[in-house]
């Protein structure tokens, strides 16, 4: 279908999907020439409100053509003469990637082809979610095999259990330990990244970073609040690790004062927390141009999974791209028609080729897994590592 041929969208659904440990969100765009398309608006605790969000927003683009995706998204945004902050960003970018997606199915070609094309053919990948034991070290190293024998070569974690603003030194020590024990097991081979949750102040992250720089970890994410980007940043200028950032920001600006402030030429987007594909771009340009890369933030489904692919096929500053896919439910590989493969020689994810962007939702798999209440992290609850939703957690199950 050419691009002169009028399409309207009908109508949208949504379906709120509970998977284990956190609720995913997809959204279908459905259109009257049939075309469809698929979006993911997945925000930890906030699955209903999100949802609600989707539908408050959808008579906005009813009988509009899908394929104008910016000014879908602009109409999105602004219509409603006020900002609604992370939800509203992130129900808008799952109409935005479904808008995204018919696009592409319209004239078939991948999303990655309509913003330039491919500048590589695979993308490094690192695995978050695979450490769902207890926390020791001997647990940390097990759990790490597994994912070292799926293929990955570098491997996200948070050690420090609860700790939480300033870190006691035997926790310190603790985490230190687990650490060092997955060093030298897997010696200099293993790229290992700590998250840390935005759970300390600055002096705690720069003296726990200081205890943990010589076992040669590749980044420190999220060091201090998230409250502002300058603590970020003054961590960043004195950290003998280098800094990652910016999950939580939910505008285009946040970057910018991020970049402004220097020290940190890690970028974390998330394409939901954002708005959607367009913007997330935007930061990857902003980044580029502040001599920075990007490495886009992934908890989501696989939907979500999908979309960053599409712009690692395309963002020539692109450094890794988290993946939890492997390590979530079994039943959660039928949920999409396609999946990165793992490249066990590198470490590298396949990248979508489809037409738009990359996969189907199989409907009736997701409505056999409905939302479930109790299905979310929360990292100041013990136990929090095996990932088991609150309704499993060791408080409930007593």
């Amino acid at each position: 279908m050419g691009l002169e041929t009028i399409m309207k969208i009908t109508s949208i659904d949504t379906i709120a999907v509970g998977a284990g440990w956190k609720n995913w969100l997809f959204v279908i765009v459905h259109t009257d020439d049939g075309l469809h398309g698929v979006g993911e608006g997945t925000l930890n605790g906030f699955i209903r409100t999100t949802e609600t969000a989707v539908h408050e927003l959808e008579h906005l683009v009813i009988g509009q053509d899908p394929r104008n995706v910016k000014a879908i998204a602009k109409s999105l945004m602004e219509s409603v003469s006020l900002d609604g902050g992370h939800i509203h960003r992130t129900a808008v970018a799952a109409v935005e990637v479904a808008c995204w997606d018919i696009l592409g199915k319209s004239l078939g070609v991948p999303i990655y082809q309509l913003l330039g094309g491919r500048v590589r053919d695979s993308i490094l990948g690192y695995g978050n979610g695979w450490y769902r034991r207890e926390r020791s070290p001997k647990d940390f190293v097990e759990a790490a095999e597994e994912a070292v024998a799926k293929g990955f070569k570098a491997l996200k974690l948070d050690p420090f259990g609860l700790a939480r603003d300033f870190v006691e030194s035997d926790e310190l020590e603790f985490a230190y330990e687990i650490i060092a024990a997955l060093r030298s097991r897997f010696g200099s081979e293993l790229r290992i990244l700590i998250d840390v949750h935005a759970r300390f102040t600055e002096t705690d992250a720069l003296r726990a970073a200081h205890k943990l720089a010589p076992l040669d970890i590749y980044w420190w994410e999220e060091p201090t609040t998230r409250e502002r980007e300058a603590p970020a940043n003054s961590v960043a200028l004195r950290c003998p690790i280098r800094v990652a950032t910016g999950e939580m920001y939910d505008t285009i600006g946040q970057f910018f004062t991020l970049a402004a402030g220097g020290g940190i030429n890690i970028f974390q987007p998330e394409p939901m927390s954002l708005g959607g594909i367009s913007n997330t771009l935007s930061v990857a340009d902003l980044a580029l141009a502040h001599g920075s890369w990007v490495a886009p933030h992934q908890s989501g489904g696989p939907v979500a999974t999908a979309v960053c692919l599409q712009l690692a096929a395309c963002v020539p500053n692109f450094l890794i791209q988290e993946h939890f896919d492997p390590f979530n439910e079994p039943w959660t590989r039928n949920l999409v028609t396609w999946a990165p493969k793992l490249d066990p020689t590198n470490g590298h994810l396949s990248l979508p080729e489809s037409p738009g962007l990359g996969v189907e939702l199989n409907v009736d798999v997701a409505r056999e897994h409905p939302y479930n209440p109790s299905a979310y992290l929360n990292i100041h609850r013990e136990g929090w590592e095996k990932r088991l939703g609150q309704e499993s957690s060791p408080e409930t199950a007593r």
